[in-house]
């Protein structure tokens, strides 16, 4: 399942982080599923890029 917009995102993920880290995460995921083609490992490979991308600013 790709995330089209951000409205789209599970709760967890809106409700924690900003819009521009709601980007981040969609594209990550939408990649990952591509490349994995699993929802779990997807959702993985999100949440670390916005770790990676929120340790360059401290906000994770």
């Amino acid at each position: 399942m790709l995330y089209k917009s951000n409205q789209d995102l599970p709760l967890e993920i809106r409700s924690r982080f900003s819009e521009a880290y709601q980007d981040i995460y969609r594209a990550a995921f939408n990649s990952a599923i591509h490349w994995y083609g699993e929802a779990p490992k997807a959702h993985r490979v999100a949440l670390s890029a916005l770790k990676m991308q929120s340790a360059r600013h401290g906000v994770f």
